[in-house]
């Protein structure tokens, strides 16, 4: 029986699917790179939906110039164009979309941006680049996709595989998913490609893959009347004793003061958003006018919002939400378009229910469910417009877990680290003076179990954490030195 066609011609909007490499190696790295995805966000026929870490990696080609930052990004793209329909009885409909319109975006965006090209394979401030577009193959003079290019490079394919690792490309005779193609490109061991996570402007990046890199030391600043252990030392309003406390946590080693205005100890009362703001407030501009706290990240412990908005706005860097965004639906939009790093920890429930039979159960298993439920937070926050690369996970020990969890938690660090989908995420984890630890060594005064969080805190190091989040500093800042001699090096 004779196939019955008919073929037309209309215009229609179609949706389809690009990833594009994006790097730069001149200036500002990171601010290139991020301005050009704001400038692909706003057209209004392109959002992005993913992003990959972004990896610091050595030139190739032309190896006498700076090195890059990598990165790649998903987006959607809409696009009126002539769309050619084909049927026949079994009603099948094909669609074709040229890809030239993304093509000129990112020329623009390129242009916009400035960039120079002074010789191929040179230095740029920025480089944006149609890597796959759908599963189609194009050879044209002005692209070529897939990119000619892609399987020989693994700055171009470690990101890829962030984002889409089983795909397979249409590219030579035998096709492998983009994964195999990276397992085949071994990195040089003398120049390993590590993913490196901005903590703020002014500040400092974590380079989560890297075995030698020094593990970070958050010092705790509860500006509250109520917390566990240090509730009422750090009056907002006690500038003298403010300015004090934090110069000596900066001169002692902390690399990070994270504030807290809201206590999220089990069944602390509540107080409003405006209370807690006016809380941390001063601190951040305690910490503004130190000399030495010129480095240093100022972190806001917050689940809130308009809290969040506030300190951002005040100069913190970055948002530690114990809540991961699950609290307030805002939260996350709000870090996304302030453009700031964001720490999402595990918990579930609220802290006054954290701790229920229900919220502590976990029938299959810990770890698999607290990497899936922060794969699930990453896809949120990625959905808000938050990058990978401004993402830094927290376990969230105390926090719906039991004695026994929060152990192994800390035997089973590094599981979390590699987690697919999870791999190359800086990680904090913050077990300071906590329940379990009064618990295993029967000292009841939250402020005399140092001893206690030395030992957690060494754990944590040899797991892998990236951040521990303490009270103790300056014992703290030894117990990180010397367990990073013993596992960094």
């Amino acid at each position: 029986m004779p196939l019955l066609r008919r073929t037309m011609s209309t215009d229609a909007k179609v949706r389809r699917r690009a990833y594009i490499a994006l790097g730069s190696n001149v200036g500002d790295r990171l601010d290139m790179i991020e301005k050009a995805c704001l400038a692909l966000d706003q057209h209004p026929d392109i959002k992005i939906t993913r992003t990959s870490s972004l990896y610091e990696t050595e030139p190739m080609y032309v190896e006498d110039q700076a090195c890059f930052l990598n990165g790649a990004c998903e987006v959607g793209a809409f696009f009126t164009s002539l769309v050619e329909m084909t049927t026949d009885f079994r009603g099948q409909v094909e669609t074709t979309l040229e890809p030239m319109p993304l093509l000129d975006r990112l020329q623009a965006i390129e242009n916009e941006l400035g960039r120079v090209k002074l010789i191929d394979k040179g230095p740029r401030s920025i480089d944006l680049d149609i890597l796959l577009y759908e599963d189609q193959v194009i050879d044209t003079d002005r692209l070529k996709v897939p990119h000619i290019l892609m399987l020989e490079r693994e700055f171009v394919l470690r990101p890829l595989c962030d984002i889409i690792p089983d795909t397979t490309p249409p590219i030579g005779q035998t096709q492998v998913p983009l994964s195999e193609s990276l397992r085949k490109l071994a990195s040089s061991p003398s120049t390993p490609i590590s993913t490196t996570t901005s903590m703020g402007e002014n500040t400092f990046s974590i380079r989560a893959l890297e075995n030698t890199r020094p593990t970070h030391v958050m010092s705790i600043l509860n500006t509250t009347p109520d917390s566990f252990s240090d509730g009422g030392l750090n009056s907002p309003t006690d500038e003298l004793a403010l300015r004090t406390t934090i110069a000596s946590h900066i001169r002692a080693g902390a690399t990070f003061i994270d504030i807290g205005g809201q206590s999220s100890r089990p069944n602390a009362p509540d107080v409003t958003a405006a209370e807690e703001i006016q809380r941390v407030l001063p601190a951040i501009k305690v910490i503004k006018s130190l000399p030495e706290g010129s480095n240093t990240c100022i972190s806001i412990d917050t689940y809130r919002a308009t809290v969040a908005e506030a300190a951002i706005k005040a100069g913190a860097h970055i948002i530690n939400d114990i809540s991961g965004g699950l609290l307030d639906a805002d939260m996350l939009p709000t870090v996304g378009r302030m453009g700031c790093t964001v720490c999402l920890m595990h918990m579930r429930g609220t802290p006054a229910t954290m701790t229920s039979a229900e919220n502590c159960s976990y029938p299959d298993g810990l770890i698999p469910t607290i990497a899936r439920e922060l794969l699930d937070r990453v896809k949120a926050a990625e959905e808000a417009g938050i990058r990978r690369w401004r993402i830094v996970l927290d376990p969230g020990i105390g926090f719906a877990k039991t004695t026994e969890q929060n152990l192994e938690i800390l035997r089973r660090m590094g599981e979390l680290r590699t987690w697919p989908g999870l791999a190359g995420l800086p990680w904090l984890l913050g077990s300071s003076r906590k329940g379990f630890i009064g618990k295993i060594t029967g000292v009841k005064d939250a402020k005399e179990r140092t001893w206690g969080t030395a030992a957690t805190v060494a754990a944590a190091v040899q797991g892998g954490a990236d951040i521990v989040r303490v009270h103790d500093v300056d014992e703290m800042i030894k117990v990180t030195k010397m367990s990073d001699a013993i596992w960094r090096t």
